[in-house]
């Protein structure tokens, strides 16, 4: 007999849910076609579910027609990319994740008050583009300790750091603890940038490893989230697998485990855990116990805009 153990808490966070929501909210007021620029969020399956009601996906403000119902996505955005859209005469719905907006406040504030600003996060990563383009004198991007050792900033310049709020816990203490021993003035708000959800899934993920034989993790290679709850899983020695969905699940790879625990990105639907936990159910005649790890029950809720509210 095999078992499987879900984490807990695992999949949609509230800012995905409630990017989700605004898109669909949009295009049942709006009509269709709504416009929104980037992936709403890090998954092909919510992508697609959302293309097929209506929804065009486009890279940037330029590939959007004037005056058109246009959508920001979780990651939130640049000045330029708000600027872009006033000139276009778009009409905005904001989708970024509250606590992405929260990063790009504290930036400012910093910024504001004289700082440079250095922001811990993944290159190219939209949260991270969006981030360094609210601030008007730039900042200096670092992803790793290494990354640390070489900034060329004096110890007489004031200093202010902020954080992709998808980041591992444990990878961003590591970098800030090399920040504040470099910089010891530097200021900064630890790991509280890092969302909730974030950190408890991550902290799911290793709970969820001390019980399991083998994990796998539901989520878009894009996914940052994803991938961090994948390498934190890892790290622990227990084999570990990032999928997108069951079609990429290698049954060969895991067939000789008994335990098989499964956690999800923030950006995962809950129908990829049913249709994963289906298809394993099906490979092994229906020879498995499902339970649910206990952990943390989220309650947290973010309010729509008010114009599709």
């Amino acid at each position: 007999m095999k078992r499987i153990i879900l984490a807990q808490p695992r999949g949609f966070c509230a800012g995905v849910q409630r990017a989700v929501d605004i898109v669909e909210k949009s295009i049942d007021k709006f009509g269709s076609p709504v416009f929104v620029r980037h992936e709403i969020v890090h998954n092909k399956h919510v992508v697609d579910s959302l293309t097929k009601k209506g929804a065009i996906f486009v890279d940037e403000i330029s590939d959007i027609s004037e005056n058109s119902n246009t959508i920001f996505s979780a990651h939130g955005v640049s000045d330029k990319v708000e600027n872009d859209a006033k000139i276009k005469s778009l009409s905005i719905v904001d989708a970024t994740c509250p606590l992405v907006k929260k990063v790009h406040i504290e930036a400012l504030k910093y910024y504001k008050l004289g700082y440079k600003i250095i922001l811990v996060g993944h290159k190219g990563h939209p949260e991270v583009e969006g981030t360094a383009g609210r601030v008007p004198g730039g900042v200096k991007v670092i992803e790793t300790v290494d990354h640390v050792s070489k900034l060329k900033f004096s110890n007489k310049d004031r200093l202010a750091y902020v954080t992709q709020t998808t980041l591992s816990v444990d990878d961003t203490k590591q970098i800030i603890n090399a920040l504040k021993e470099k910089y010891p003035s530097i200021k900064g708000p630890d790991t509280r940038n890092i969302c909730y959800a974030t950190q408890n899934r991550q902290k799911a993920v290793r709970d969820l490893a001390k019980f399991c034989d083998v994990v796998l993790v539901l989520g878009n290679k894009n996914s940052s989230n994803s991938v961090r709850l994948a390498e934190i899983s890892s790290l622990t020695g227990i084999p570990t697998y990032r999928i997108s969905d069951h079609n990429e699940l290698n049954l060969e790879l895991i067939k000789n485990y008994n335990i098989i625990g499964i956690t999800a990105g923030a950006s995962t639907p809950e129908v990829l855990v049913i249709d994963l936990i289906k298809y394993l159910k099906g490979s092994f005649e229906n020879n498995i116990d499902v339970e649910i790890l206990d952990g943390e029950k989220e309650k947290v809720s973010f309010k729509l805009p008010e114009i599709v509210r």
